[in-house]
């Protein structure tokens, strides 16, 4: 079987923060540099007025075309973003995801860690998944948060593993370490950081159009790739 072809794909600039259109995560279990598959903001409506608190990106490794491409190939960027089960096979896809998020506004590690733990929390215990495992990972999370401050234009650096392990890292800036801060192995965790942001309820509906796009345009360029048993670059204007 031919390799997944290059995917090539333009960087994205979301309120002033530059998403590069490549990426090496840290602690990365795949052998070359993540693609930017989407980026977008996440806010809220405040006093009348939308406000937005960070810039989002995410990274997927190459083998997620080829992934997606048997259940998704030639539908269209409207059928896409309409569709969770297409989110839903990207969060749990057997490929690695990257997900940074960039300050726009200060926020403080704890602030974060307890929004999201909490909203980990509440969805698994309403679909019955939650286990001891999920609240000791749940407590490891918000420890690595808890003495964390974040201005404007420093980044959390998620890394998801196909083998379910959360890598979590922090920037002063845009650039990634090479290494992270901690390493949480559960699966369940790993999934719903992902899935808080382009799941059913996530919070950066942006995002979601963002990734619906690029994707469609990405496994359309794919199929045609494949049909035609050539290896040419992957490549998406969007």
């Amino acid at each position: 079987m031919a390799e997944a072809p290059i995917v090539v794909v333009p960087k994205l600039e979301i309120e002033g923060v530059t998403f590069p259109a490549v990426t090496s995560p840290p602690r990365s279990s795949s052998s070359s540099p993540l693609f930017l598959a989407g980026a977008g903001p996440r806010g809220l409506e405040i006093g009348g007025r939308f406000v937005n608190f960070t810039a989002i990106g995410v990274y997927l490794e190459e083998g997620a075309l080829r992934s997606l491409a048997g259940k998704w190939g030639g539908a269209a960027a409207e059928e896409l973003a309409g569709d969770e089960h297409f989110y839903r096979d990207i969060v749990a896809g057997p490929f690695e995801k990257f997900t940074r998020v960039t300050m726009l506004l200060p926020l403080t590690g704890q602030q974060y860690s307890e929004k999201v733990a909490e909203n980990c929390l509440a969805h698994w215990k309403a679909a019955g998944v939650y286990t001891e495992a999920e609240g000791a990972a749940v407590d490891k999370f918000k420890e690595a948060f808890k003495a964390e401050t974040f201005p404007p234009g420093s980044s959390i650096l998620f890394t998801h593993s196909p083998s379910s392990s959360l890598t979590i890292a922090f920037s002063s800036d845009s650039s990634v370490p090479e290494v992270g801060n901690v390493v949480i192995e559960n699966r369940a965790l790993c999934e719903a950081i992902l899935e808080s942001i382009i799941g059913e309820h996530g919070v950066s509906p942006a995002t979601k159009r963002s990734l619906a796009l690029r994707v469609s345009e990405l496994l359309k360029e794919f199929g045609g790739a494949k049909e035609a048993e050539v290896e040419k670059p992957v490549e998406v204007s969007t």
